[in-house]
């Protein structure tokens, strides 16, 4: 039962953090497929850490202080890195709550390793384990995906740069923690209470952002969408800029151009709309007219092609935000 200590308090965590998503815009199953590869990359760090160790020739105590942060927060983060390249984070709330659930997954499975090797641990450890190192994974990698996510946003990319201060933060606060420079109950009270204050800025923070990008753009594409469907769309800088692309493309492709771009605002406005009636309260099925308009897009995509997509990214909005909503619609 004193296990219980080591593996609850990091699972009611995370069901916080998705209890206070009030827009749900990260949905269970993908909290379990992410506390499944963290807990995947536990296994992979348990190998590296084994051949680091005796490559390295530190004994137990210094590497645990000095090396297994470096290794473990980089094999963590790299999860995150490849959910924001598949653009399945878009906002801080969604970056939190995976970064979370990757060092949740991560300290599940580091917790019943230990629980095997140690079944008679006193309470003390397992309060260290499960409030302490297990909140520390969590919120480390959550803290690395919040700060990468808002540096990418600032600088309009995703390159290794944008990460770089957030792993730094991460690692630095996992080597803090496994120096318990005053004792290890002090550092699990430093833990629980420096992170969630920090997560709770994160998400106040984005709950801004969200609102202020849904009406900014939901009026930027039904202006948009009214341009095309009024047939005033000639007039405006859009369609000066689509007239400049018939000497580039033939007249066919020009007209898939001109259906992509109105495809893609439907659906960019169809996934604003759900994400307002999940803030009610109200869960919205993606019905079978938006399917058939995805598949659609995708034909579309294959006919204008690369050069294509290049020439329309003036006129649409492709940041991750933009993105990461299509893919929550066409899931």
């Amino acid at each position: 039962m004193l296990g219980l200590v080591g593996l609850l308090p990091v699972l009611s965590f995370l069901a916080a953090l998705l209890y206070l998503d009030s827009y749900k815009l990260v949905k269970l199953r993908s909290v379990i497929a992410v506390v499944c590869a963290g807990a995947a990359v536990a296994g992979a760090g348990y190998l590296a850490n084994g051949w680091l160790m005796g490559a390295s020739g530190l004994e137990f105590r210094s590497f645990t202080r000095y090396v297994a942060p470096v290794s473990e927060e980089l094999l963590k983060g790299l999860v995150i890195v490849a959910l924001v390249r598949a653009h399945r984070v878009g906002f801080l709330v969604d970056a939190a709550i995976f970064g979370f659930a990757v060092g949740a997954g991560f300290a599940l499975v580091e917790n019943l390793f230990y629980l095997h090797q140690t079944p008679g641990a006193g309470l003390g450890v397992w309060i260290v384990r499960g409030f302490g190192t297990a909140i520390m994974h969590g919120g480390a990698t959550a803290l690395f995906a919040v700060l990468g996510l808002a540096r990418i946003e600032q600088a309009g990319r995703a390159g290794v740069g944008q990460y770089l201060p957030g792993f730094a933060i991460a690692v630095a606060l996992h080597s803090a923690f496994n120096h318990f420079f005053l004792s290890p109950i002090a550092s699990t009270v430093g833990i629980l209470l420096v992170l969630p204050p920090m997560l709770h800025f994160a998400f106040s923070r984005s709950e801004k952002a969200l609102g202020a990008w849904l009406g900014h753009g939901f009026d930027a594409d039904t202006e948009m969408l009214e341009l095309i469907n009024s047939g005033r769309l000639s007039d405006s800088p859009v369609g000066q800029y689509l007239h400049t692309l018939k000497d580039r493309f033939h007249g066919p492709v020009v007209a898939d151009l001109l259906c992509y771009l109105r495809l893609y605002t439907e659906l960019a406005l169809r996934a604003k709309g759900i994400l307002l009636m999940r803030e009610s309260g109200f869960e919205v099925p993606v019905d079978e007219a938006t399917r058939e308009k995805f598949a659609e897009m995708r034909y579309l995509e294959g006919s204008i092609g690369r050069t294509g997509l290049l020439a329309l990214q003036p006129m649409l909005h492709m940041s991750h935000k933009d993105l990461w909503q299509l893919y929550m619609l066409g899931k």
